[in-house]
């Protein structure tokens, strides 16, 4: 069986010190491929490389030390979040591991409740289809989802029926790769950017299998954070539109993604060998 990816997502970028411990949690038995952070989003991202079992062994063990060193009473981060550890994707680079790849989505889930989070499973793991959207937990914030919890509204599919005090709750899923993608604007007006991000989401009538928000970051600068469902299908490229200064990946992309993008837009820091799946693996067996 080929290798899969997870992607944890938590609510903490800016104290290097419970970065630096929460990599070492998450980097237990598996090969750490890359960690993104971003200060204004107070988030990091992990990626990591691993077989069943010692994956969902490295995930637990990253949402135990997110859970002892992560308030969510605290967080200030303008990206939407609801838990210490807040998005756990499962990810698999061939069709052909799919069912592994949910398999150690249901796993991890099921352990990350047992710590007494509640965990729900959208994307493709979600029970209903008004479950498969991050924003139908998100909206509101982890106080919104206290209230929908409490009323009985919403329940988790493994872990306890209202948030953790410190730790809230966790979004699992398994999919296949997808981009996190983020543009910065040559504006400073929130609203531009959260036009231009309603332009660009599916639900708007934008590009196939794109989320975006609009967003304001502490440089004065307007940001369009997108997720892109299918990076083969929509590449980066596709939602570059008028007037960006420069963007940003967040974690590592397939290289069909980067088809065609345009030479007039640089990326922060890229590097096609460690940002690009491919080469990020060939790298492991070389």
């Amino acid at each position: 069986m080929s290798v899969l990816l997870a992607v944890p997502n938590v609510s903490e970028g800016r104290d290097r010190a419970r970065l630096t411990t929460l990599e070492k949690a998450f980097g237990r038995g598996v090969s750490l491929l890359d960690r993104h952070t971003d200060a204004d989003h107070d988030r990091a991202v992990f990626t990591l490389a691993g077989r069943p079992g010692p994956l969902t062994e490295a995930l637990v063990a990253g949402a135990e030390e997110a859970l002892e060193t992560i308030d969510m009473g605290a967080y200030g981060g303008v990206h939407p979040a609801i838990g210490a550890l807040d998005v756990c994707p499962l990810v698999w680079l061939d069709p052909a591991d799919r069912d592994a790849a949910r398999t150690e989505a249901i796993a991890t889930a099921a352990q990350i409740g047992g710590l007494g989070i509640p965990v729900f499973l959208y994307g493709e793991l979600a029970r209903g289809p008004g479950r498969a959207e991050r924003a139908y937990f998100r909206n509101g914030g982890l106080p919104e989802l206290w209230l929908r919890m409490e009323s009985g509204e919403l329940g988790p599919d493994f872990g306890p029926e209202l948030p953790h005090p410190r730790a809230g709750a966790t979004l699992v899923t398994a999919r296949p790769p997808l981009a996190a993608f983020n543009v910065e604007l040559d504006s400073g007006d929130i609203e531009v950017a959260r036009s231009v991000a309603a332009g660009l989401r599916e639900s708007g009538g934008g590009l196939p299998g794109v989320r975006a928000i609009g967003l304001l970051l502490s440089s004065g600068r307007a940001q369009i954070s997108t997720n892109i469902h299918d990076p083969l299908a929509v590449p980066l490229g596709a939602v570059v539109g008028a007037g960006p200064l420069e963007a940003e990946l967040v974690g590592l992309v397939p290289a069909a993604a980067l088809s065609n993008y345009p030479g007039d837009v640089p990326i922060r820091d890229f590097d096609p060998d460690r940002h690009v799946i491919e080469r990020r693996l060939a790298a492991l067996t070389d």
